[in-house]
């Protein structure tokens, strides 16, 4: 793409900004921020696709201020919740902030960006003094105003604190100190920070006259089902390997459907637009092989997890799925599985029941023979209507067990001694 602008939009990045044509973004080197608030230890893929859009941005030129919300992690933002956040020890807050800057440089790795931390600049600002140098340029109107604070004061037994009501207040600060301080004329977030955005613009304009800008891209949902993007079947979806391992990361986005692969690609991948193009015409001549889906799984979990890890999910992946044998797993490989998946012993004619329940896949005996009725039972990749394993089951001593059509409800059984 030859602008900026025609990159975001093509890619679907565009959602609302304060600028009346976009090809302003192409005229000029904006400093900016984007910034994510340590409420857990890691990012999830929704902050992901925002920080995408982060890429393009210094990929055009422009410099970013990478912040973590050390000081606004204390509060919570408000906006979305229908309740009151639970607040979090200073410690969690703090090894949370470290947690975030770390994936930062591991996603933005080869880039030139600065690190930010709001704690820095509010934890010696006198109350008093904050009160009268930011409070006293907020109206109180402009706040009343948020859709979001309408509907907390209306909700019985709930409200809002004093806290979270003044959440916007730190968030327009931190635009104006880093505008101040940094030159920073640009916020870029995902839409539900537009809010927020919009006030630290007014804060600036009226502190110093200033004109500064906000862009904000859209949440990202699913483009058939309308559901918001971020979420499997165990929650969300992290970046923290400790929280979401490589293996179920990069299976997470083998799963996408067809009808949303390609969005994904545009959204979750630096792949060209010939590039992407060229994989969705591959794709839709055979979709059972599910090369988009495959070529999104790659991209991502190699952005997030690194290249070896990849690989590693990708093997892991293959023998859930049957691509590739149980019975051709190396040692390593099987070592990876085990921290997938149940792993179980059973005799040669083992009883299939037995094994179903001692691996979490089925709760009782009896869920176990009404998994087998159902043909809903899988030895190999194919379903059986039998109690008992056979010895052709097993190839060099393993076999994989699954349950239903998910191929992560699976178990490894290896043959014990007779």
């Amino acid at each position: 793409m030859s602008t900026l602008s025609d990159e975001l939009s093509w890619r679907g990045f565009v959602e609302q900004s304060t600028f009346a044509n976009i090809n302003e973004l192409d005229n000029h080197k904006f400093r900016f921020y984007w910034g994510v608030d340590p409420s857990g230890s890691s990012m999830t893929v929704g902050h992901l696709a925002m920080a995408m859009m982060i890429k393009h941005f210094i990929n055009y030129g422009h410099q970013p201020y990478l912040l973590v919300g050390g000081a606004t992690g204390m509060i919570g933002d408000p906006d979305g919740k229908s309740e009151e956040r639970k607040i979090q020890s200073k410690e969690d807050v703090a090894a949370n902030t470290q947690a975030i800057a770390k994936q930062y440089r591991q996603l933005f790795s080869g880039s030139d960006f600065e690190i930010v931390n709001n704690y820095d600049w509010f934890k010696d600002y006198r109350y008093l003094d904050f009160l009268r140098d930011i409070g006293k340029n907020v109206p109180l109107s402009q706040m009343l105003g948020r859709e979001f604070i309408q509907t907390r004061l209306k909700t019985e037994n709930s409200g809002i604190s004093y806290a979270e009501f003044s959440y916007v207040l730190i968030q327009a600060y931190d635009f104006l100190f880093l505008h101040r301080e940094h030159g920073v004329d640009l916020q870029v977030s995902g839409s539900d920070q537009w809010g927020n955005s919009i006030a630290g613009v007014d804060l600036i304009r009226r502190l110093t006259g200033d004109t500064t800008h906000v862009w904000t891209g859209p949440l990202i949902v699913n483009p058939q089902t309308g559901v918001k993007f971020g979420k499997s079947e165990g929650g969300a979806v992290w970046l923290d390997a400790k929280l979401t391992s490589p293996s179920a990361f990069y299976q997470f986005w083998i799963n996408t459907e067809d009808g949303a692969v390609e969005h994904y690609l545009k959204i979750f991948t630096m792949l060209s637009q010939a590039e992407i193009a060229q994989i969705m015409a591959q794709h839709n001549t055979d979709k059972k092989q599910r090369l988009a889906q495959k070529r999104l799984a790659d991209e991502v979990t190699n952005l997030v997890h690194g290249a070896q890890a990849k690989i590693s999910a990708k093997r892991v992946t293959e023998y859930l799925t049957g691509e590739v044998p149980i019975g051709t797993a190396t040692e390593d490989d099987l070592s990876q599985l085990r921290l997938e998946i149940a792993s179980i012993k059973s005799l040669s004619n083992g009883s299939i029941i037995s094994a179903l329940v001692s691996s979490g896949l089925a709760k009782s005996n009896t869920a176990a023979r009404q998994l087998i009725k159902e043909k809903a039972v899988y030895i190999n990749g194919a379903a059986v209507d039998r109690d008992n394993f056979m010895d052709q089951d097993f190839v060099n001593r393993r076999l994989l067990m699954r349950r239903g059509k998910a191929f992560r409800d699976s178990a490894l059984v290896e043959q014990a001694n007779d």
